[in-house]
């Protein structure tokens, strides 16, 4: 793998490796209803223990996707929407480009 070539696309890096496992994806779309959850909730119907989601969790709150809260004795979890847009725009660049690229070689073979 090729090394980032721009600030923008290094910051990047943790998002998409955070997203990159199955298990971390499912609690990105289990907590993109914008509601707060808890750990425990979190960890329903995944066949994981509170702690193995805790870790998970850990990955996706140091890539930025989302938010901790401390509610009394309880740990509370939140996305971080604006992240998650940092990646669709920089993936409509690239695909902007790809599109670019076809197109240019499309005119050179019909040319």
């Amino acid at each position: 793998m090729s090394a980032p070539t721009s600030k923008v696309e290094a910051a990047l890096v943790p998002l998409f490796a955070a997203l990159g496992d199955p298990t971390r994806l499912s609690l990105v779309i289990k907590l993109s209803s914008g509601d707060d959850r808890s750990i425990a909730k979190l960890a329903l119907g995944t066949g994981l223990s509170r702690q193995a989601v805790t870790k998970h969790l850990r990955v996706l709150e140091q890539a930025g996707l989302i938010d901790e809260t401390r509610v009394g004795r309880e740990s509370r979890f939140t996305l971080v929407p604006d992240r998650l847009a940092d990646a669709g725009r920089y993936l409509d660049e690239v695909a902007a480009q790809w599109e670019e690229a076809l197109a240019r070689i499309k005119a050179h073979v019909e040319s």
